[in-house]
C-alpha cells in the first residue's frame, strides 16, 4: 500500500522501497489548462549548473540516460523514469515541476498528485488541490534529493513568475524565440521499440495500473506496452537557455534573485585549526562523534521585494531531514522520533511538533542521584515518544548537536537542552572549594547517541593546557579526559567575576593534549 505524504512531509527512499529504479508520475489538470511538467537536476548548491539535466519537451533525457522522460500515460499527466544509481554524483537534487502554459492559475487545478512507483508497486503518493495555492503559475511538486542517501520530500511550492521564477531559482533564465511560420513539434524520445519498464496502456479511467519496472522485480512478467504518447507541446514559443550563455554562475545570483537556504555559512576556527573545523592537538575532532564544528548554520539570501509571500518565506523553510537530530537553524533544533527511541528534553523546550507526539514529565529520579537541592544540578525533563518530529529551543539560545559513538562527556545541566534516553547518565562531584550556587557537580553522558547542548552566544572550544581555567558559571562542556578541580583566585579579586559579590572561583582544567573545553560568552 502506498504511503501518503502530506506537505513538507520528507522520507528515506530506502523506507519507502528497496529498488533504485524509479517511475515517478504527476498527475495534474484545470479547465482550460496547459501544463508543461518538467525536472531539474541540481548541485549541491541547488543550481542547475548543467543545463543537459534540465529534463523537459525538447530535452527527454540526461546524458547518460539516468533520467527520462516518458509521457502521458496509466493516467498521469506526465511521466519520468529514475535510476538512483546511475544519476552523476554532481546532481544532488531532481526536483519535478509543473508550470501553466499560457493563461490561469494554480488556484484552478483540480485534486491532482505526485507518486512514485518501484517493482511494479505504488510505494508513495502525495496529493494536492487548487485550495493549496492562490495566484501562482508554477509549483515545485516534489524532490529527490541527496543527503546521506536518496530521499523524498514532498513540497508543494508555488511561484507567481511561473517558468520564468522557476528558472531563476535554478539559475537560468528563458529567453524569447522569434515567433515561427508553423509550430515547432516535440522531440520523441529516441526508442525504436517500447520500453519493457513502461506501464500497460490504461483501458479505463484510473486507478492505473502500477508501472512494472524497478527493483524489486514484480512477481509476474509484465506485458509488452506500446510507445509511451509524446509529450503535449507549449503553445507559447518559449526555450531554455543553456548556463554558458545567459546563466548567472553559482554562488553569485543577481541582485534581487532569490536563492533557497542550504549554501553552508562561515564556521569557527580558533587559532591554529583547520578553516572550519576544530581540532584539539591529538583529537581527531571537535567533539568525540561530532560531525560538524561549533558554528555551523545556513545563509540565507536576500529576497527581492516584489516576491509573493510563499517566496518570502521559503527562506525559513524545514531544514531537510538529516539524521535522528537536525539544527534546524543557529536557535532551533528538530528530533525525528520513532516509537522505540525515545528522548528527553527540557521541561517547556517543545515549540512545535509533528505527528503523533506524547509528553510526559520525568522527576529527576531519572538520574539516579541526580537532584537540584544537593547538586546545583538539577533538571525538570519530559520525556518525548511517539512517531514524528519535534521542534525544540530554549530562549533563542544556540544549540548544538554532539554525537557520542560509545564516548564520554562531560556538561553542566544548565547547558543541555535534549538527549537521546539510551544515553547513560550520572552525576560526578568535582573536588575542591565549592562553587557559588552549589554548581560543584557535573553530569557525564556515556554511550553512543547525542545531546544537544545550549549556549548564550557563540563559545569558545579551548584545548587544555597546563594552566586553563574557566569561569565556573560559563563552563558547558568539557572531554572526559580532561580532570577538573575548583579553586580560589586570588588575583582576580571580585571585579573578575562582575555577578559575584563572594569570594572569586573558578574551574581548573588538567589533562593529556587532545582535551578541550567549551566556554560559552555569558555567566548563568
Amino acid at each position: 500500500m502506498a504511503r501518503e505524504f502530506q506537505r513538507g512531509h520528507k522520507a528515506k527512499i530506502s523506507d519507502l522501497t528497496a529498488g533504485t529504479d524509479l517511475y515517478v508520475g504527476v498527475q495534474i489538470s484545470g479547465p482550460g489548462l496547459t501544463f508543461d511538467i518538467s525536472c531539474f537536476g541540481l548541485d549541491a548548491d541547488e543550481r542547475l549548473s548543467d543545463d543537459r539535466y534540465f529534463i523537459f519537451f525538447n530535452q527527454p533525457k540526461s546524458p547518460e540516460d539516468s533520467i527520462q522522460l516518458l509521457g502521458a500515460q496509466s493516467g498521469d499527466t506526465e511521466s519520468f523514469r529514475v535510476t538512483l544509481d546511475q544519476i552523476p554524483s554532481q546532481i544532488q537534487k531532481l526536483s519535478f515541476t509543473a508550470t501553466i502554459d499560457g493563461a490561469g492559475q494554480m488556484s484552478q487545478i483540480a485534486p491532482g498528485y505526485l507518486r512514485i512507483v518501484a517493482g511494479g508497486e505504488e510505494v508513495a503518493r502525495y496529493p494536492f488541490d487548487g485550495s493549496e495555492f492562490s495566484t501562482e503559475r508554477a509549483v515545485m511538486v516534489g524532490d529527490l534529493y541527496l543527503k546521506d542517501v536518496w530521499r523524498f520530500a514532498a513540497v508543494g511550492q508555488g511561484f507567481d513568475g511561473g517558468l520564468d521564477a522557476l528558472l531563476k531559482n535554478f539559475g537560468g533564465e528563458v529567453a524569447e524565440e522569434e515567433p515561427e511560420s508553423a509550430p515547432q513539434q516535440p522531440a520523441v524520445p529516441a526508442q525504436s521499440q517500447p520500453p519493457a519498464f513502461a506501464p500497460p496502456p490504461q483501458a479505463a479511467p484510473p486507478p492505473a495500473p502500477a508501472p512494472s519496472f524497478g527493483a524489486p522485480p514484480a512477481p509476474t512478467q509484465a506485458p509488452s506496452a506500446p510507445a509511451p504518447a509524446p509529450p503535449s507541446a507549449p503553445t507559447s514559443p518559449q526555450t531554455f537557455t543553456p548556463p554558458g550563455q545567459t546563466f548567472t554562475p553559482p554562488g553569485a545570483p543577481p541582485a534581487g534573485q532569490y536563492a533557497p537556504p542550504g549554501a553552508p555559512a562561515g564556521q569557527f576556527s580558533p587559532p591554529g585549526a583547520v578553516a572550519g573545523q576544530f581540532a584539539p592537538p591529538g583529537a581527531a575532532g571537535a567533539f568525540p562523534g561530532q560531525a560538524q564544528p561549533f558554528g555551523g548554520g545556513t545563509q540565507l539570501a536576500p529576497v527581492p521585494p516584489e516576491a509573493n509571500v510563499r517566496v518570502v518565506l521559503t527562506k525559513y523553510a524545514e531544514a531537510p531531514v538529516g539524521d535522528r537530530w537536525t539544527e534546524q537553524n543557529h536557535n532551533l533544533v528538530r528530533a525525528t522520533l520513532t516509537k522505540d527511541a525515545p528522548i528527553l528534553a527540557k521541561q517547556g523546550s517543545m515549540v512545535a511538533y509533528q505527528g503523533d507526539i506524547d509528553f510526559a514529565h520525568k522527576g529527576s529520579g531519572l538520574l539516579g542521584k541526580l537532584t537540584g537541592a544537593l547538586t546545583g544540578q538539577g533538571m525538570s525533563l519530559m520525556r518525548c515518544t511517539g512517531n514524528g518530529e519535534v521542534f525544540l529551543a530554549d530562549e533563542a539560545s544556540r544549540v548544538f548537536v554532539i554525537r557520542l559513538q560509545g564516548e564520554q562527556l562531560y556538561t553542566s545541566a544548565q547547558g543541555v537542552l535534549a538527549f537521546d534516553e539510551s544515553l547513560e547518565t550520572e552525576v560526578r562531584r568535582i573536588e575542591g572549594a565549592g562553587l557559588p550556587g552549589g554548581g560543584f557537580f557535573s553530569m557525564l553522558f556515556s554511550g553512543t547517541g547525542a545531546v544537544v547542548v545550549k549556549t548564550r552566544g557563540v563559545p569558545v572550544v579551548l584545548p587544555v593546557g597546563a594552566a586553563t581555567y574557566v569561569d565556573g558559571n560559563a563552563v558547558i562542556a568539557w572531554s572526559a579526559g580532561a580532570q577538573a578541580v575548583t579553586t580560589t583566585s586570588l588575583r582576580l579579586r571580585r571585579s573578575g567575576y562582575a555577578r559575584q559579590t563572594t569570594e572569586a572561583v573558578n574551574l581548573q582544567f588538567r589533562g593529556a593534549p587532545g582535551n578541550f573545553v567549551v566556554v560559552q560568552p555569558f555567566e548563568v
